[in-house]
């Protein structure tokens, strides 16, 4: 009843998302706003517009960092790059972008591959104060470390802090890597296709939707990737039992890399 109240007063369907993950986030809120009830959240959801975003917050998905699992930004790097140097135009779909270090993550590749220039990155995400942290691409320097590592686990061919100025507690990314980055807020739940892609990164975001909006995404994904597109998943992701498992090959299997050939 709580969802349903939410899609039809604001618009937003977490209906079929994945239930205990629904469950953990709803419970987490009522003991925030020392309520006792999901009922009594849900006056207070629709009487305050200010509790709906605290809510629309914690259904976000923001668990995330630079060069996450640089095994997959290695094998982006050293299988999918050196087939998309051939294109003169590259368009790529970061799915659930939250705050942008991933995103930022694949313009440094493209960067140092040769292809930043002719490539343009849209960066999605159904929060619109995690796309407008992406945009200002300032993070902590308490991830410097870790994410330093990843960056030359993931075949990172540089010093990785030249590509960002540390501010005090903070880090600011250089300029440049956003210039060709189009932050754009979508609800995968109930928005549609607004492109054709060469690549599309959808990884660790199936996995809070149920089986119904698995397929629904999975469809929406395969209508914005162009043939012999690739298609890049989490480690707990994949296509085989979706309707459309037949319409890829196993790019790199180990990476959940996949390639649509029809």
């Amino acid at each position: 009843m709580l969802l349903e109240a939410i899609y039809r007063y604001y618009g937003y369907d977490f209906r079929e998302y994945a239930l205990p993950f629904i469950q953990r986030r709803v419970y987490h809120r009522v003991r925030k706003e020392k309520l006792t009830s999901i009922s009594a959240l849900q006056e207070k959801v629709l009487r305050d517009p200010q509790v709906m975003q605290k809510l629309f917050s914690d259904f976000s998905i923001n668990v995330t960092e630079m060069f996450r699992d640089p095994p997959f930004f290695k094998s982006l790097r050293t299988k999918v790059v050196p087939i998309m140097k051939e294109q003169k135009h590259i368009r790529i779909w970061h799915v659930g972008s939250s705050t942008g270090e991933e995103v930022y993550s694949m313009a440094i590749l493209l960067y140092e591959e040769g292809l930043y220039d002719k490539s343009k990155i849209y960066a999605t995400d159904i929060d619109a104060c995690n796309l407008e942290k992406a945009k200002q691409g300032i993070f902590s320097i308490d991830g410097m470390q870790l994410y330093t590592q990843n960056y030359f686990e993931a075949g990172g061919k540089r010093a990785f802090s030249e590509y960002y100025k540390a501010l005090g507690e903070q880090v600011v990314f250089h300029p440049f890597l956003k210039e060709n980055v189009v932050f754009a807020q979508h609800n995968l739940a109930m928005d549609h296709s607004f492109n054709e892609f060469d690549m599309i990164i959808c990884r660790n975001v199936l996995i809070y939707f149920n089986k119904t909006l698995q397929n629904k995404v999975h469809q929406l994904l395969y209508e914005s990737l162009r043939i012999k597109g690739f298609l890049g998943l989490g480690q707990r992701e994949g296509i085989r039992f979706t309707s459309y498992g037949n319409c890829y090959e196993e790019f790199d299997s180990k990476e959940k890399l996949y390639r649509k050939y029809k």
